[in-house]
């Protein structure tokens, strides 16, 4: 048996033709989807990044105990589980938030890894000499410091070849010619792709009619303003790097042929969340509230035990059922604190694992879905208070905890699944990530309003959805302030 995970960062579903786009140049996903089972109600858990990592290791919400940052020692990780149970799990990834403080031992969980430098501003090649740097325009993003390393790095890799994403599929392909004909094994192949900035070669933007005005290609996380032909610029540009994206999903499409290797491996692709194109008039994620753009993921899964393609799912399923679905693929026990559901019945017949589902980011909405509405409980405080940190890592994206932090640390109880271990309990910064409080509390019926746009005031649908959300908040061993915090 053999599983293979290709994952793409912050793809936005609705610019790929299986869920409807008309206009961006992706073949092979449509190819994808005539060889699978299409997810049509699959939603994100944690966000961003290393949260939703953390949920594809451990199968379980964390985004109510702690933001971004690393495993924790108590944490379960399924690829450290195959690799356990002697099946050799294999990560290629250009993430490079892997090699950050934030990220940084969650490849040690792989049997092996291997990664390529150089996307967004990954500190990677020391150049001295200033790079051409474009003149900036008032949308974009990636100026200073880490602007400059990202200069840096596009001018050592014009070449396609050269590119991160070229560089990973590659590795990937390498394993998968390498071990086609052995057993037991889980390929994690990664690209950081189409996250932005969309720095993308003239062979894919020729595949548009359209005038790309370059550099225009890294939208800052902000409002989109009144320039319609800078969205335009961006959404071109991320439609041009998806293009890229379908080439090299192709390109493992063609070894899965060649190999014959549909007829014994699993095959899952997926994205971590979406992003903003300029829908609710905003580029991004993370600031603004998660709209389905950002929260409703692509999920294509061919099971060669089901034998099911060209089908579609309603299902409501969540990352956090990836990893319980590869270890049940593999005959392996699900850990006793994995929150996440194996689907293959869901594959087999759309049979439902869950009737709501939660998902958010640190010190933000709280959201909950039943699959038609969606649920946006924000802070009942202005000033977001009652917002901690629960961990035994204490680092963020590029930094350990600060000493003003780790000033505030109090030792607290275990939860019950930190598997009897205490915690470091520290104040959190309420507006790291978000300002939720400012854009109130939604409802949405995405049944009668797919734009969300705009919001119900249903008393009785809102208590329905609360009920979902403390229900699950519950089940997640979510700390007592995070209730009082959304007045709860």
């Amino acid at each position: 048996m053999k599983a293979i995970m290709i994952m793409f960062d912050s793809l936005n579903r609705r610019m790929l033709p299986p869920y409807g786009c008309d206009w961006v140049h992706a073949p092979n996903f449509l190819r994808l989807a005539s060889r699978s089972v299409v997810f049509d109600n699959s939603f994100v858990g944690s966000m961003p990044c290393m949260p939703a990592r953390r949920e594809l290791h451990t199968g379980r919400y964390n985004f109510l105990h702690r933001s971004w940052g690393p495993l924790e020692p108590f944490d379960d990780s399924m690829p450290q589980i195959l690799k356990e149970h002697g099946i050799q799990s294999h990560l290629v990834s250009d993430h490079y938030h892997y090699w950050e403080e934030g990220g940084g031992n969650y490849h040690t969980k792989y049997s092996n890894w291997e990664i390529s430098r150089g996307q967004e501003g990954d500190p990677w090649k020391g150049m001295l000499a200033d790079p051409e740097i474009p003149e900036p325009n008032p949308g974009e993003r990636g100026r200073g410091p880490w602007g400059r390393q990202d200069w840096v790095n596009r001018s050592l890799m014009q070449a396609e070849e050269d590119q991160p994403q070229a560089k990973t599929f590659a590795m990937g392909m390498e394993y998968i010619r390498e071990n086609h004909d052995r057993d037991g094994w889980f390929l994690h192949l990664e690209t950081f792709d189409p996250h932005e900035p969309y720095f993308v070669t003239r062979k894919y933007r020729e595949l548009y009619d359209y005038d790309f005005p370059l550099p225009f290609d890294w939208p800052r996380y902000a409002p989109v303003g009144e320039d319609h032909d800078l969205t335009e610029a961006f959404r071109f540009t991320n439609a041009a790097l998806i293009s890229m994206c379908d080439e090299y999903l192709g390109k493992v499409l063609d070894l899965m042929d060649s190999y014959s290797l549909w007829e014994d491996t699993l095959l899952i692709v997926n994205t971590d969340h979406g992003f903003l194109l300029g829908e609710h008039d905003w580029w991004g994620k993370c600031s603004m509230p998660f709209y389905d753009e950002i929260a409703k993921t692509l999920l294509f899964i061919w099971d060669p035990r089901c034998g099911k393609r060209g089908e579609r799912r309603s299902s409501l399923v969540q990352t956090i059922d990836l990893p319980a679905t590869i270890l049940d693929y593999f005959e392996l026990p699900l850990p006793a604190d994995m929150q996440g559901v194996p689907l293959e019945k869901t594959i087999r017949s759309d049979s439902p694992v869950r009737s709501a589902a939660l998902y958010g980011i640190h010190g933000g909405h709280v959201n909950v879905t039943d699959g038609r509405y969606t649920y946006m409980r924000a802070p009942a405080n202005p000033e977001n208070r009652e917002l901690y940190q629960y961990t035994l890592m204490p680092a963020h994206m590029r930094r350990a905890f600060g000493r003003d932090e780790l000033a505030t640390m109090t030792a607290v109880p275990p939860f019950p699944f930190t598997k009897g271990c205490p915690l470091m309990r520290t104040e959190a910064d309420p507006a790291q990530w978000t300002k939720a409080h400012g854009f109130g509390t939604l409802l949405f019926d995405t049944a009668e309003d797919r734009g969300q746009e705009a919001p119900l005031q249903d008393k009785v649908i809102e208590e329905m959805m609360i009920d979902h959300l403390v229900r699950l908040m519950r089940w997640n061993d979510a700390p007592a302030e995070q209730y009082s915090r959304l007045g709860l």
